[in-house]
């Protein structure tokens, strides 16, 4: 991928990165907070920002193996695909339940997570033991 040349977005790519990659390691201590989505953005991010980012996220030994499947094509787990949906299912429940009175609203939370859940399961599952390996610098 190529690095973006105007250093003013530059900049931005990389401060959002980091805040991507921040939320990631919130979601390894709290339940129902996305890691994956977040890593994988991350990654995207850092690719077009900093080469040295990407590299280090790549081989990340926490991370790296996130990024380096979604590259491949590789795909999500059941185990993430199923942690995903459940997240996905819970946080708009408790979004629909009570954050919001309007039926408008709520109908297209339900749809959005219909559709962001329908993503999930459509990507592809990863196979025991289909691993890619760290990117050598």
């Amino acid at each position: 991928m190529t690095v973006v040349t105007n250093r003013p977005l530059r900049a931005v790519l990389l401060v959002l990165g980091f805040f991507f990659l921040g939320v990631a390691f919130v979601g390894i201590l709290l339940p129902f907070v996305p890691v994956t989505g977040p890593v994988i953005l991350s990654g995207f991010l850092f690719s077009k920002s900093s080469e040295r980012f990407d590299h280090w996220l790549v081989n990340n030994r926490i991370f790296g193996q996130i990024v380096r499947d979604w590259r491949a094509g590789v795909g999500f787990s059941v185990r993430a695909k199923i942690i995903a949906v459940g997240a996905i299912a819970a946080t708009f429940s408790i979004t629909i339940i009570f954050a919001t009175n309007s039926a408008p609203i709520r109908i297209g939370l339900a749809v959005l997570a219909v559709a962001i859940a329908a993503y999930v399961v459509s990507r592809p599952t990863k196979q025991i033991g289909n691993r890619t390996q760290p990117v050598e610098a």
